[in-house]
C-alpha cells in the first residue's frame, strides 16, 4: 500500500493533547509539513470483516467521525475480496469469522500486501494475541472494546503510517548487508527481498538509523507503537523475534538483533 501524501486529505494533531484531541482543519498533506510537535493523522479507507452488525455499526459511526471511509465484509472470504480490490489503508480484522477465519484472513493478507491490520478478538488468552501478532497482526483489541478505544489505536496505526511517508531522512538506509528503501517500503538482504509487516518495517527502520545504540522496550514502544499503545513486554518481544528470524536469511545466516539482557534491543555487530 502506497500513501500518496500530494493527494490525502487528513488533519494535523498537536502532541500533548491526549489520545482524542480535536481535528484542525482539512487540509493537503505534502512532504516536509510535519513539524516536531505535530503528528498527522489521514482521512484513510478503512475495511471492517466482522459479522456481528451491532460492532460494525459502532465502527462505522465513530470510524466515520475520523473522516475515515469504511467497507464492510461478513465474513473472511468477502473480506479477502474487498481487500484485493478496494486496497483498503487498515483493516480490522474479527477473529471469528464465518467461511473463513480471521487468522486465515490475516496470514493471506499478510503474504499479499502490507496493509495495517488491526485484530478484534473475544479471546483473551495471551497465546492467541501472540498467534495473530505472529502472523502480522500491528494491534489487537479485545472484546467487548471501546469503539473509542478502537478509533484511537486506528489513529495511532495511521499515524505512524503518516510519519514513514512523509519522513524527511534519507529515502534508503544500509547496514551491512541489510537494505532498507523508507520511500518503497522495501527490505534486502544480501541481495534477496524480505518482506515485512508494517511494525516490522518500523523496528528495522529504527534500529538501522542507528546502529549499536541499545533500545530498551519502552523505548521501542513510544518510537514504534506510538502513544495509544496499551500492549505488554510480550508484544515487543514477539515483533522483535519475528524480525530477527526473517533478517537471518544471507549466507551464514547473521544475527543483526542482539538481546541485551535486562535493559533491550540493539541493532549491528556483535
Amino acid at each position: 500500500m502506497t500513501l500518496r501524501p500530494s493527494k490525502t486529505v487528513g488533519w494535523v494533531y498537536r502532541a500533548g493533547q491526549g489520545s482524542n484531541p480535536r481535528p484542525g482543519p482539512p487540509c493537503i498533506i505534502k512532504e516536509g509539513m510535519l513539524r516536531d510537535g505535530e503528528i498527522t493523522v489521514v482521512a484513510s479507507k478503512v475495511l471492517i470483516v466482522e459479522d456481528d452488525p451491532n460492532a460494525v455499526e459502532l465502527l462505522r459511526l465513530y470510524l466515520g467521525r475520523d473522516g475515515h471511509k469504511v467497507l464492510v465484509a461478513s465474513d473472511g472470504l468477502e473480506g479477502l475480496r474487498l481487500a484485493r480490490e478496494a486496497h483498503p489503508d487498515l483493516v480490522v480484522l474479527d477473529l471469528m469469522l464465518p467461511k473463513l477465519d480471521g487468522m486465515e484472513v490475516c496470514r493471506v493478507l499478510r503474504e499479499e500486501s502490507d496493509v495495517p491490520i488491526v485484530m478484534l478478538t473475544a479471546r483473551v488468552d495471551e497465546e492467541d494475541r501472540l498467534k495473530g501478532l505472529d502472523l502480522g497482526a500491528d494491534d489487537y483489541v479485545t472484546k467487548p472494546f471501546s469503539p473509542r478505544e478502537l478509533a484511537a489505536r486506528v489513529r495511532a496505526v495511521l499515524r505512524r503510517t503518516a510519519r514513514n511517508a512523509l519522513d524527511r531522512g534519507p529515502v534508503k538506509l544500509s547496514y551491512g548487508d541489510v537494505k532498507v528503501d523508507l520511500q518503497r517500503r522495501s527490505t534486502h538482504v544480501a541481495g534477496e527481498k524480505v518482506t515485512l509487516t508494517p511494525t516490522e518495517f518500523r523496528i528495522l527502520s529504527m534500529f538501522i538509523r542507528d546502529p549499536s545504540m541499545v533500545f530498551t522496550r519502552d523505548q521501542i514502544i513510544e518510537r514504534v507503537f506510538d502513544f495509544d499503545f496499551d500492549g505488554f513486554d510480550r508484544t515487543v518481544d514477539t515483533h522483535i523475534s519475528n524480525l530477527r528470524r526473517r533478517l537471518e536469511v544471507g549466507p551464514g545466516k547473521r544475527r543483526y538483533i542482539h538481546t541485551i539482557y535486562g535493559v533491550g534491543y540493539r541493532f549491528g555487530d556483535e
